[in-house]
């Protein structure tokens, strides 16, 4: 078929530049997309008495049937078609001679693509929206079988208070729960229908927005044609909330890499999820997390590239806007397996050493706190209380003593409202129970949130 545009021109385009032109290597990820939209559009042409009835018939009778072929495998989109709408254009002219020409009728390339990407972008999110359901579903069990488990808490990298695990895992749902509540946000806002806006101001055709909208399950219209065509918001919002999402699958990562290692131990890899060396038999490398932590810079890298691509652009189309489909699908792409290996990974890749767990919040200070909570329980000033426990910190380590070790007797010397029942605030255990306020890490209301995560996600 020849270009469109062929009778315009003398010459045709140099191969070269006809490849880089071409969109067709990767557009033809919307094919499925494409046909639903040009059936719409085929219907809303009958709906008008653009066309025929029996045109419309023809045309729709000859969209679905390149979809069966295309789904069985006999019609493969490619090169020298420029991109995923002519090649379609031209297999259906193919089937159903000039009547196929109508189709294009009333709208452009400009519009389609819009509609095309939204459609597609819709599912995406929906699939995802899933997969994360999964991942939290994953984190909740473990949670829930590690109420009583203890582990040490962390600011800067440094041993701050004990917590209980559950209460830690509770931490990466609640991240996860944002992230879903993201992309629902960005879907209310891919689900506006830009057909029908034509190349940049409309078309004198005789069409109906709201049929071809509410045919393909949009909410709403584009209510400015040339926004319709521009707008690529949507595009950066979704590649946004995913490398949010990769931060946070990222730093779960980052604590299973360090978890299995010999100096913490707090966990084990299985051979479900783990690699060996080359080299070193002893080896098992934790590839999973660490794969994921990597493709986090490719996401980010997206969503550069989209900010870039839209920001010295004039309205309306503009052929920058080819750039947004491969950031797009490989971003989708990239989280979507990464969000699935996680999973797997919580599911069946990673055991918990209990006792370890258990032995590395008895042997540090970081009940330290509840040693100046049981001063204020005291009615001492907390600044004079952390002041105090400081001291005794320090007495500790010029001993190698931990909190527990010392006498009542040695207390009083740093402060007289010492007394015996101090011992009971520093068992680890009391400290995590004691942590009572809303959202803390107590067992009861760890407890209550596993309940309300529990009925959230339907288990």
């Amino acid at each position: 078929m020849a270009k469109v545009w062929s009778k315009r021109f003398d010459n045709t385009l140099n191969p070269f530049i006809q490849k880089f032109n071409a969109s067709i290597s990767f557009d033809r990820k919307l094919i499925l997309e494409d046909l639903e939209c040009s059936i719409a559009h085929a219907k809303m042409l009958g709906k008008t008495h653009v066309l025929s009835s029996s045109e419309t018939l023809q045309i729709i009778n000859g969209l679905e049937t390149i979809k069966v072929e295309f789904l069985e495998g006999k019609f493969l989109p490619s090169p020298p078609s420029e991109d995923i709408h002519y090649c379609i254009e031209e297999k259906l002219i193919s089937l159903i001679g000039d009547t196929g020409k109508k189709l294009h009728t009333g709208r452009s390339r400009n519009d389609q693509i819009a509609t095309d990407i939204r459609l597609w972008l819709r599912k995406e999110i929906d699939n995802i929206d899933s997969l994360i359901t999964d991942l939290q579903k994953s984190l909740l069990k473990i949670a829930k079988s590690n109420l009583y488990t203890l582990i040490p808490g962390y600011t800067h990298m440094q041993r701050a208070q004990p917590l209980s695990l559950a209460h830690h895992l509770l931490a990466y749902i609640e991240m996860f729960s944002r992230d879903r509540e993201r992309f629902k946000e960005v879907r209310s806002r891919v689900n506006t229908c830009p057909l029908g806006a034509a190349a940049l101001a409309g078309t004198k055709i005789k069409i109906d927005r709201k049929f071809t909208a509410s045919e393909l399950g949009f909410e709403k219209i584009y209510k400015n044609s040339i926004d319709a065509v521009s707008d690529r918001d949507f595009c950066i919002e979704f590649v946004s909330a995913s490398a949010l999402l990769m931060s946070h699958l990222s730093k779960i990562s980052e604590e299973i890499i360090l978890w299995v290692t010999d100096e913490f131990s707090f966990a084990k890899l299985t051979d479900k999820c783990a690699t060996g060396s080359s080299l070193m038999p002893q080896k098992k490398n934790p590839d999973v997390p660490e794969l994921i932590r990597g493709k986090t810079g490719r996401v980010y890298g997206h969503l550069q590239a989209l900010l870039t691509m839209v920001k010295g652009v004039p309205l309306a189309y503009n052929k920058d806007f080819q750039e947004d489909k491969e950031p797009l699908f490989d971003t989708a792409e990239t989280i979507s397996s990464c969000i699935t290996a996680m999973t797997i990974l919580i599911n069946e890749g990673i055991e918990f050493n209990i006792r370890n767990l258990s032995d590395s919040v008895e042997n540090d200070f970081s009940n330290a706190t509840d040693l100046a909570d049981y001063l204020v329980g005291k009615n001492v000033p907390f600044r004079t209380a952390y002041q105090v426990v400081g001291e005794i910190v320090k007495y500790c380590l010029d001993r190698k003593l931990l909190l527990k070790n010392l006498k009542t007797e040695e207390f009083k010397k740093f402060h007289s409202d010492f007394e015996d029942d101090v011992f009971t605030d520093l068992e680890p255990l009391n400290v995590v129970k004691s942590r009572t306020s809303e959202g803390g890490t107590a067992f009861a209301q760890v407890e209550k949130e596993l309940n309300n995560w529990q009925k959230k996600l339907l288990l």
